[in-house]
């Protein structure tokens, strides 16, 4: 066991909350949540929020083939190619608020979290058919993730051990 599951306050200072069998494409959904990653809960629900009114914009970093690039990029330095991924965001959102209300259930104080961990792993795709010309079929997959979401209440103090007097 490491010492972060052994220390009282770590536990109590964290919340989780995920969503399984999402039906929204992976490839949005985990360039979205790398985008919240480090963000506070209140900044991370506002950016979604100008995400879905193409305020803002999410930066492609890793799936960014066909992805082409758009100005509003200019003010980041992640990356030239993006999109506004309404559905993702819309998920995203729904993930945060359901976090944020198990953070005040644990008693935690909700302007000091920050997002800690997002991960986004692919699901089961969902098997469809199309039918083509001359009597061929083909698949017509989709691509569902799990979402899962980390928060963190952060100290603003420093440890002991790192003060001039000792």
């Amino acid at each position: 066991m490491t010492n972060k599951i052994k220390d009282k306050n770590f536990v109590e200072k964290s919340c989780n909350a995920k969503a399984s069998n999402l039906r929204v494409h992976f490839k949005n959904t985990r360039e979205t949540s790398a985008a919240l990653k480090g963000m506070s809960l209140k900044r991370a629900q506002q950016f979604l929020k100008n995400v879905i009114t193409k305020v803002e914009i999410v930066p492609f970093t890793r799936f960014k083939y066909g992805v082409s690039r758009k100005s509003q990029l200019k003010t980041m330095k992640k990356s030239s190619t993006g999109r506004w991924p309404k559905k993702s965001a819309t998920i995203l959102l729904e993930i945060l608020k359901n976090a944020e209300s198990n953070a005040s259930e644990k008693g935690l104080d909700v302007n000091a979290i920050f997002i800690d961990k997002v991960n986004v792993n692919k699901a089961i795709k969902g098997r469809r058919r199309t039918f083509r010309a001359h009597g061929r079929i083909n698949n017509f997959n989709s691509n569902p993730c799990h979402v899962r979401v980390s928060l963190i209440q952060r100290n603003n103090s420093i440890p002991k051990c790192f003060t001039k007097n000792n």
